[in-house]
């Protein structure tokens, strides 16, 4: 049942964002996209240190050990940024961002594999996350699977933006994205195969789970919001950062976690 859970979760979280890539138009995804933001990192942040944080620090693991782990995590995943292999694209031409002319089709590269590579080595790493959550327990699965498909639909609209802009079709973007978000169902097979008998290590796992969740909100999403605005969009900011967090309350209590 444990391995049904990962790859529906796995699954979902892939191909939900392009059924909303395929039914938008794209200049409603770029309006979309920015209040997406502003939810995902409240899904983040509040996923991490309110509910798998603790969760990994209530099992048998020593708490020095774990912060050494979660410093790793975030020091790796800015390497693996560093080295653009581990891609967050939420921008598009025209979103305020002040990138000059054609930036998007310069970030898609060379024909644009090079986000689709980046995006397929972050979904098998959510998707190895996933499969660590749901095997330490399922409630802790379910609230991780919430965080990383409330994430996963603005990049995967992000991508897909700029996919078009560097000259993709609609209909190659939304191929090409769908198989890239299957990369995580593998990486959820991986993770039940390989991680599931290691019970010891489930706690650290946890902990490298929250700091992907950290490193995305703060390196990323919240920069990303740190723009001089009215008033009014700020507020909306606030909103949709406050229904994130209200989200991860919600899902904890409906599964019955404590």
């Amino acid at each position: 049942m444990t391995l049904l859970y990962i790859l529906l979760a796995t699954l979902i979280g892939g191909l939900l964002s392009v059924l909303i890539a395929a039914s938008l138009t794209v200049s409603l995804l770029g309006r979309v996209v920015k209040h997406l933001v502003s939810l995902s990192t409240g899904v983040l942040l509040g996923t991490a240190l309110l509910q798998v944080l603790p969760e990994a620090f209530e099992r048998d693991a020593r708490p020095q050990a774990l912060f050494i782990t979660l410093l790793g995590g975030l020091l790796f995943f800015f390497l693996l940024e560093k080295a653009e292999l581990y891609r967050h694209t939420h921008h598009h031409e025209g979103d305020g961002h002040h990138h000059h002319h054609h930036f998007d089709a310069e970030q898609a590269g060379r024909g644009g594999f090079s986000v689709l590579v980046g995006d397929s080595i972050h979904n098998f790493c959510d998707g190895v996350i996933i499969a660590a959550a749901f095997l330490a327990d399922h409630h802790l699965g379910l609230a991780t699977a919430v965080a990383i498909i409330a994430h996963e639909i603005p990049q995967e609209v992000g991508d897909y933006i700029v996919l078009l802009n560097a000259g993709f079709s609609r209909s190659k973007a939304l191929l090409y994205n769908a198989v890239s978000g299957l990369a995580a169902v593998a990486g959820g097979l991986l993770g039940y195969f390989v991680v599931g008998p290691w019970q010891e290590l489930f706690p650290f796992l946890l902990v490298a789970a929250s700091s992907s969740f950290i490193y995305v909100a703060v390196a990323d999403l919240i920069p990303q919001l740190q723009r001089r605005l009215p008033w009014r969009e700020t507020l909306a900011q606030l909103g949709w950062l406050g229904a994130g967090l209200a989200l991860v309350t919600v899902v904890v209590s409906f599964s019955g976690h404590h």
